[in-house]
């Protein structure tokens, strides 16, 4: 068998947008948190966001980038690069 293995290509292509999704998040949400924060000081019933909200999305995120990339990934990774060069 020649080229990568299909799990090998899965591994590459989430692992690429597992890391730019994680260095996003860790850019945003302080950024996100001093805002929340800001914004509810003006109402008269004090609430605090904690930081497991910020974190929830984040994995949210992270799933949904993974599970994008990881079906486009199996797809890509199944398709025969012969019909693919039979267009050129």
């Amino acid at each position: 068998m020649l080229g990568a293995s299909v799990w090998s290509i899965i591994f590459k292509f989430s692992f690429q947008f597992f890391k730019l999704v994680l260095i996003a998040s860790i850019i945003s949400c302080p950024f996100a948190f001093y805002a929340m924060s800001k914004w509810l000081d003006n109402f008269s019933y004090k609430t605090e966001v904690s930081w497991s909200v910020y974190l929830g999305g984040t994995c949210i995120a992270l799933l949904v980038a993974l599970g994008t990339v990881g079906y486009h990934a199996v797809k890509a990774a199944l398709n025969d690069p012969v019909k693919a060069l039979r267009y050129e």
